[in-house]
């Protein structure tokens, strides 16, 4: 009985363990997006404001619709890049947050085929 409750504290301390270190994983990832949106943020304001400016001192309609169709093109790209710059963090969010529990279900995969 003593053994059973002593293997019991072991895989509850151990799933508490593991389930912290998730939690730490996912909060790092969520930081590292949080602070990319920040900066892309940061960086797309700045690039609208300078447009703004290229924009009111135009001389001429065909050089506002040059900035215009420059800008667009620019704003573009740099969405698409980095989208899948934003992608590629959140699947890494994923890898590294269930990459603790990894030990546990090859365990438990393992107990349930040597059972059958």
């Amino acid at each position: 009985m003593a053994a059973q409750y002593e293997n019991a504290q072991k895989v509850g301390k151990e799933q508490i363990e593991t389930s912290l270190k998730a939690f730490g994983a996912f909060s790092k990832g969520l930081q590292g997006i949080a602070a990319e949106i920040a900066d892309y943020t940061k960086k797309s304001f700045e690039e609208s404001t300078s447009t703004f400016e290229k924009l009111v001192s135009a001389k001429s309609l065909d050089k506002a619709i040059e900035i215009q169709t420059d800008f667009a093109k620019t704003a573009y790209e740099g969405f698409v890049a980095e989208s899948t710059k934003i992608s590629e963090l959140y699947t890494d969010l994923a890898k590294e947050s269930f990459k603790p529990y990894e030990g546990i279900f090859a365990r438990a995969q393992a107990s349930t085929t040597t059972t059958r």
